[in-house]
């Protein structure tokens, strides 16, 4: 996953109404009745069926590290699905979502400005019609660079042009993401 993928979990963990099931059993549970069988858990977590059903019975309550944190991964990702479309949905038609980042911005303007590629901490809240188009991208299987250009063009917008105020060439370039979080 990208940045801006893990940014997208990550906001929408945060919005999570409920905490994930603590005991492996729990969550070995949880897995099993979202894939329907133990195979299916089994080659998600890349460990053998039978070890999926001592995880469920509780005969084993501590799998390895590994397995321990893949397994709290897939339960993250599918924890409380309809709470996190919700939250999706209301940011995407009413509230927008907010932008954090670190990275770089070079831009394309009118001649004698300088316009070198410089780190820069920007914190932006970007209108509803951003996050839908974010949305869409990323439920249409985007790939990283095509989000970029979304939260580019966003930032563009909002913050270098002051929501078409003022510098009305300027073309930004949004590289080297040294941090990106989102909130909505």
């Amino acid at each position: 996953m990208g940045k801006i993928e893990d940014g997208l979990d990550k906001a929408g963990q945060r919005v999570l109404t409920r905490p994930i099931p603590k005991s492996t059993q729990a969550r070995a549970r949880f897995l099993v009745k979202q894939l329907k069988t133990t195979r299916a858990v089994a080659e998600l977590l890349g460990v053998s069926q039978r070890s999926v059903e001592r995880y469920l019975t509780g005969e084993r309550r501590h799998p390895p590290k590994p397995i321990a944190d893949r397994i709290e991964q897939e339960v993250r990702r599918r924890w409380q699905p309809r709470v996190r479309a919700r939250a999706a949905q209301r940011a995407a038609t009413q509230t927008g979502i907010t932008v954090e980042t670190r990275a770089r911005f070079g831009f394309t303007a009118a001649p004698g400005s300088t316009d070198d590629p410089r780190l820069r901490r920007i914190t932006e809240h970007l209108p509803p019609d951003y996050a839908a188009r974010l949305f869409d991208a990323h439920a249409a299987g985007a790939t990283e660079r095509q989000l970029e250009g979304i939260i580019a063009e966003g930032l563009q917008e909002m913050y270098f042009k002051d929501r078409g105020r003022r510098a009305q060439g300027l073309e930004v370039d949004f590289t080297g993401i040294d941090y990106i979080e989102l909130d909505y």
